[in-house]
This record gives C-alpha cells, sequence and structure tokens, in this order.
C-alpha cells in the first residue's frame, strides 16, 4: 500500500481512489476516494456505502458545490497536479476557515518537503506525494519552522499578539 503522512505520522493508506462510480454496479469495498461530479451524482449511494466515503478535488473544482453535504464527507483530498500550481491553499483555507470542514484534510500529488508546513498552516492534516520517497521529506517539512509571523489556520492569532504568552 502506499505511504503517506497524517498527522505527522507515517502511514499506508487506507483508501482505494476510484475515478468513477456507477451505483448500478455497486461500489468497491473498503474505504473509497471519488471524484467530486461522482459524490454530487451519486451522494445517496456514497452515503448508503459501508465503509467512508472521500472526495477528491481538482484544482480548478469549487468546494462550495460540498456545502449542503460537507459534513457527510469522511475526507476530503485535494489534488496539487505540478509545484508551481497553488489553487490547493486557497481550498484547503475556504473548506477550514470559511465553511467549517473538521474532517480529514489532505493534499495529494506534486508536494514536498518545502511545501509540508505551509500546506498544515492552511489546515491540510494529511499529505500524500506523488513519488513516495519524498514521504520522509514531508515530514521533516512539517518542523521545519517552530512558528509563523501570520495568522493561519493553525495559529489564528498573529505572532504579534502572542508573542507574550507563556508556552
Amino acid at each position: 500500500m502506499p505511504k503517506l503522512v497524517r498527522r505527522g505520522i507515517e502511514v499506508e493508506e487506507q483508501f482505494t481512489w476510484v475515478d468513477e462510480i456507477n451505483p448500478a454496479e455497486g461500489l468497491p469495498t473498503g474505504a473509497i476516494w471519488v471524484p467530486l461530479v461522482s459524490w454530487l451524482n451519486h451522494h445517496a449511494a456514497c452515503l448508503a456505502h459501508s465503509a467512508p466515503v472521500g472526495v477528491y478535488l481538482q484544482p480548478e473544482e469549487d468546494p462550495a458545490l460540498l456545502l449542503p453535504t460537507l459534513q457527510q464527507v469522511s475526507a476530503i483530498a485535494v489534488c496539487f497536479p505540478a509545484f508551481h500550481d497553488g489553487r490547493g491553499y486557497s481550498t484547503a483555507r475556504l473548506l477550514r476557515e470559511r465553511y467549517g470542514y473538521t474532517g480529514e484534510l489532505r493534499a495529494v500529488g506534486d508536494i514536498g518537503q518545502d511545501q509540508a508546513y505551509y500546506l498544515a498552516q492552511v489546515g491540510f492534516d494529511s499529505f500524500a506525494p506523488h513519488d513516495e520517497t519524498r514521504v520522509a521529506g514531508v515530514l521533516r517539512g512539517l518542523q521545519d519552522f517552530s512558528d509563523g509571523y501570520q495568522s493561519t489556520w493553525a495559529r489564528p492569532l498573529p505572532y504579534f499578539l502572542r508573542r507574550h504568552e507563556k508556552p
């Protein structure tokens, strides 16, 4: 099974990726990732599935489409097809801060050590790089900085308001 980082620990992937679902044929057994369009079109079948169903979003897809059923989604994966494509950062902030999503939020794709800390700051709590050799780098990247100046999802108060707090 592929390796990934979940909440700062290296683990094996438990979900199976599905490109398209057909409820007439039945859903695969076990936890599955389905594309946004399948979730929207076959919502009832996904909810009736006996295992967790996660939704994956492509960079151009609007996370607001999930709003009516957002709290029923077991996990959300946001795809990063290329290192220079940062739309997933905005998607994560929207899901966490504006829409109040509290489930697992996973960054998937072309991600590495230098992005891990910043991805965590906008709300990602799991990371699945396409290249498994990057998993160790992602773990190191989560420890790159001890604190940041700006307010983030992880630390809502900016540093100047926190600097006199006791650890």
